[in-house]
């Protein structure tokens, strides 16, 4: 008992508030340590990132399907790394597009051929797949305005192909056709 009085003492002492108010000035950190504007590109990136990431975070929620699920899982896995590079955490790690292009390859196999304009929606969770594909545009023309993050600007253009069709892929699993825009 005692020993779980002090450790308990120990954690509630290590505990960090959410809050800091350091940024009540509209500046933030880099993993560098660095100050920079909230509207920084870099800063604009990596919440544009973390908002996708959110919406996969959804998109979960409404998932029941063990492969899909395992999918977003990864993705969400890769946009946190991700999100770390473009604060300047510099974690070594590439990203594999082949992954996502295998994905997109089997799933289309599935489905019919695209041959109109289609229109988000459909399954609740197809069309939150559909806000998860615009978050990751949106995401993608964010870190297109940084310097160095081609492999990164690959991977949510990728990321975004894979999205569409699995929107398309969860509709047709539960029965809902393509909405076409005429």
């Amino acid at each position: 008992d005692i020993a779980f009085m002090i450790l308990s003492h120990v954690v509630y002492n290590l505990r960090m508030k959410i809050y800091t108010k350091a940024g009540d000035d509209g500046e933030t950190s880099l993993c560098s340590g660095e100050k920079v504007r909230k509207n920084d590109p870099r800063v604009r990136a990596c919440g544009a990132v973390d908002e996708l990431n959110c919406v996969l975070g959804e998109c979960l929620a409404l998932n029941k399907d063990e492969e899909i699920g395992g999918m977003l899982v990864q993705i969400q896995r890769d946009l946190f790394v991700i999100g770390s590079h473009l604060a300047e955490a510099k974690i070594d790690e590439e990203f594999d597009t082949e992954v996502l292009e295998e994905a997109i390859d089997l799933m289309e196999e599935e489905l019919p051929e695209l041959k109109d304009f289609i229109l988000p929606g459909g399954f609740p969770l197809a069309a939150k797949i559909h806000t998860a594909r615009a978050v990751c545009r949106r995401a993608e023309r964010e870190v297109c305005n940084l310097a160095t993050t081609s492999e990164i600007s690959q991977y949510l253009n990728r990321l975004s192909d894979l999205l569409f069709v699995l929107a398309r892929y969860t509709n047709m699993k539960c029965g809902n056709a393509d909405l076409k825009w005429h």
